[in-house]
């Protein structure tokens, strides 16, 4: 995939993205440029299966589904890679899901990469139409909630250690920070 990415010439398309293949990295199409960072470290890993089995059971009996590191297509040209989604059904063989049909969407923000989750992704799922964005800080397992209202996101609930996330929508779970690092 190296070769591939370093001598590739002018914007990349999504066909040209799609080719790449699955990669140890995450790489992610922004308009024309790939984004590529190192596969996730064990904490944001630990982090995101624990917060993936809480989410799970809540997305199946809400009749969702709750995939891992899955393209996400925002808009032609435009495929991040969220580390969690809850989706309506998906099809499983599919090279991405559509943004249509994700209902939350999480990021474990990264410390090298903090910016890209806070401000640009937080800008692009927003402009897509996904109604709910879940942070989770990978320190302290602080949870940031937002609701989109139009084209912007809208804090909902911020929780630290001792606190209490209620989800009611789109589907129904209780997360708490510690239940993610300890």
């Amino acid at each position: 995939m190296t070769v591939a990415v370093f001598d590739h010439e002018g914007p990349w398309t999504e066909e040209e993205y799609l080719a790449l293949g699955e990669t140890s990295q995450r790489v992610e199409l922004f308009d024309g440029s790939l984004h590529l960072t190192p596969a996730p470290t064990p904490r944001h890993q630990r982090i995101s299966r624990k917060l993936g089995n809480i989410l799970e059971a809540a997305a199946e009996s809400a009749g969702l589904e709750l995939l891992e590191a899955v393209n996400a297509r925002l808009r032609p040209g435009r495929v991040p890679v969220p580390d969690l989604v809850v989706t309506g059904p998906a099809d499983l063989d599919d090279p991405y899901v559509e943004a249509a049909d994700v209902r939350l969407v999480c990021e474990i923000i990264s410390p090298s990469n903090a910016a890209t989750d806070n401000v640009l992704k937080m800008h692009y799922y927003a402009a897509a139409g996904i109604e709910w964005y879940l942070l989770v800080e990978q320190t302290t397992g602080a949870l940031r909630l937002y609701r989109r209202r139009a084209r912007h996101y809208v804090e909902q609930q911020a929780v630290k250690r001792g606190g209490m996330l209620k989800l009611e929508t789109p589907v129904r779970a209780t997360i708490r920070p510690e239940d993610l690092v300890s």
